[in-house]
């Protein structure tokens, strides 16, 4: 399994790829969660069940709408078409949803989407985390996925600038 920098580097590098997908819909984009935390508070939230370790990373608005991003860098399975979900983020951000009343959804690499009922109600548990946590794992069918402009709606044209 690869450290957690490696981890948290391929995570980042996908971050900023849904932020660029988003404002090129023209939705307002902004860093949540873990990342605008400093990195002494990120490793004590690893070492607690808080809910708060499963904060989404970004958050976005468009036209008075407001969503939860939470990115899944690498957690889709190419052998059995299957996107990968841990099930304590998943509790943690039904709880979100209740609390804010905000919609939060998984982006996966292939721009994928899914929220946590898909995700708790469709998916499967699956074997634990190969890193010997016993972490459970849902584990969900690609088909069962929205797509990214269906939700988000298709790229724009940058806007013309003012002469």
């Amino acid at each position: 399994m690869a450290s957690f920098q490696a981890r948290k580097a391929i995570g980042d590098a996908h971050e900023r790829r849904v932020a660029q997908e988003l404002e090129n819909r023209r939705w307002s984009v902004s860093a949540w969660g873990q990342g605008i935390m400093g990195e002494p508070i990120r490793r004590a939230l690893r070492t607690t069940n808080s809910s708060l370790r499963w904060t989404p990373d970004l958050i976005a608005a468009r036209d008075g709408r407001i969503v939860l991003l939470d990115c899944k860098g690498s957690m889709t399975s190419a052998a059995s078409r299957r996107h990968v979900v841990e099930r304590a983020a998943v509790v943690a951000h039904l709880q979100l949803v209740a609390w804010t009343q905000l919609p939060l959804y998984y982006v996966f690499d292939n721009l994928d989407l899914l929220d946590p009922h898909d995700a708790l109600g469709r998916g499967q548990v699956g074997p634990a985390s190969p890193a010997g946590s016993g972490t459970p794992y849902l584990l969900v069918p690609v088909a069962r996925s929205l797509g990214f402009d269906e939700v988000f709606g298709i790229p724009q044209e940058p806007a013309a600038s003012a002469a």
